[in-house]
C-alpha cells in the first residue's frame, strides 16, 4: 500500500530574521488531501517520494526512503531570494508501505496531476529513481498524450531495465518507452552523463531501439560545454514540455557520496549548472525531481546539500513573479 503524509514542520529550521531571509521563514505547509486546499499560482511545491523498495529490487543499497527529509533539513537553511509574490509550500510525502512500489507510483502520479492543475511547479525529492515513472505518469495525465514531454535525465545509468519482475529504480524509462508504443504517445528521452561501466550492452541496445539520445560522461563535462548545450537545445526544440530528473549517483562521489551506487568517476556540478540554465531559459520546464538521496551513506550532509543547492538554483531562476 501507499500513503500520503503531511510535512513535518520541525524539519524547517535555520537562522532567524524579520525580513524572511531564509527559506524556512518563507515556506508554508499544504495538505494535498484537504477539500479546502488552496494554492496560489507561481508556487513551488516540495513533495517527498519516501520509497526505496525499488532500489532494493534493483540490488541497490537501501536508505533513500529518508532522502526527502534529509533534503528538507538542508534546503530550509538556504537564503530566500524568491519574489514576495512567489509561493513555497511543503506538500508532504508520498510513502511506500509493504514495499508496494507500484501503488506508491500511482499515488505520486495523482499528486502531480493535482499540483499541475493548481498551476504549481512540483519539485519531487526521492527516494529511488522509480520516482520517475510515477512522476512522468502524472505529467502525462496532466498534459495529455498529444503533447511531447521531453525527459532529460542527468544520470550515469540509462535506467532501461525490464520491469518483468516488478517496477524498480532501474526500470522507469523502459516502462515509459514501452507504454509510449502501446498507447501511442511520443517518447523523447535524453540521458546525460551515461557511463559504459554502469550499463551493459543490452541496455545500450534498448536505448538504440527506443531512440534515446545519449551524452556520455566523457562529453558531459564543462570543457565540452558547447557540444553539450548544442545537443541539449536541439532536443528541447522538439518538445512541448521538459521534465528534468536528476539522479544524484551520476555525480562523482567527491560531490555525492550519499547515494545507492556511488562512483568517483561521475560528473561534476559545474556542467549541471550550465544545463540548468539552458533548460530553464527554454520556458518549457514543467517539473523536476531529484532521485537517490541516501542519507545513510552521506558524509557531512554533503549530498543533501548538493540536492538542496540544485533545487535552490532552479527555483530562483524560474519566472515566479
Amino acid at each position: 500500500m501507499a500513503i500520503y503524509t503531511l510535512a513535518r514542520t520541525e524539519l524547517w529550521q535555520g537562522r532567524s530574521s524579520e525580513e524572511k531571509l531564509y527559506l524556512h521563514e518563507k515556506v508554508k505547509f499544504a495538505d494535498l488531501e484537504s477539500p479546502e486546499l488552496q494554492l496560489q499560482e507561481k508556487t513551488v511545491a516540495i513533495l517527498g517520494y519516501a520509497c526505496d523498495a525499488g532500489v532494493s529490487r534493483n540490488n541497490g543499497r537501501p536508505g533513500a526512503v529518508d532522502g526527502p527529509d534529509a533534503f528538507r533539513k538542508q534546503f530550509s537553511k538556504l537564503p530566500n531570494h524568491l519574489h514576495y509574490n512567489a509561493g513555497l509550500v511543503d506538500a508532504g510525502n508520498v510513502e511506500c508501505k509493504d514495499e508496494d512500489v507500484e501503488e506508491t507510483q500511482e499515488l505520486l502520479a495523482d499528486k502531480i496531476v493535482l499540483l499541475l492543475r493548481k498551476r504549481v511547479f512540483p519539485v519531487v525529492i526521492g527516494g529511488g529513481h522509480d520516482v520517475a515513472y510515477g512522476h512522468f505518469k502524472g505529467l502525462l495525465g496532466y498534459t495529455g498524450k498529444r503533447k511531447t514531454i521531453g525527459i532529460i535525465n542527468l544520470d550515469a545509468h540509462l535506467d532501461l531495465r525490464s520491469n518483468e519482475h516488478g517496477n524498480h529504480s532501474g526500470s522507469p524509462f523502459y516502462q515509459i518507452g514501452m507504454e509510449s508504443k502501446a498507447q501511442n504517445f511520443p517518447f523523447k528521452y535524453m540521458c546525460m552523463g551515461v557511463r559504459s561501466d554502469s550499463n551493459d550492452r543490452s541496455l545500450f541496445k534498448t536505448a538504440t531501439s527506443l531512440g534515446v539520445e545519449i551524452i556520455p560522461r566523457e562529453v558531459f563535462a564543462i570543457h565540452r560545454r558547447e557540444v553539450v548545450i548544442s545537443q541539449l537545445q536541439k532536443f528541447i526544440t522538439n518538445t512541448d514540455y521538459v521534465y528534468l530528473t536528476i539522479d544524484l549517483d551520476g555525480f562523482s562521489s567527491a560531490f555525492a557520496p550519499g547515494v545507492s551506487a556511488a562512483s568517483p568517476v561521475g560528473f561534476s556540478h559545474d556542467i549541471v549548472m550550465e544545463v540548468l540554465k539552458v533548460i530553464i531559459s527554454s520556458g518549457k520546464l514543467l517539473s523536476m525531481d531529484i532521485a537517490e538521496l541516501n542519507p545513510a551513506y552521506d558524509v557531512d550532509q554533503q549530498t543533501a546539500k548538493l540536492a538542496a543547492t540544485l533545487v535552490h538554483r532552479t527555483i530562483h531562476s524560474l519566472p515566479l513573479r
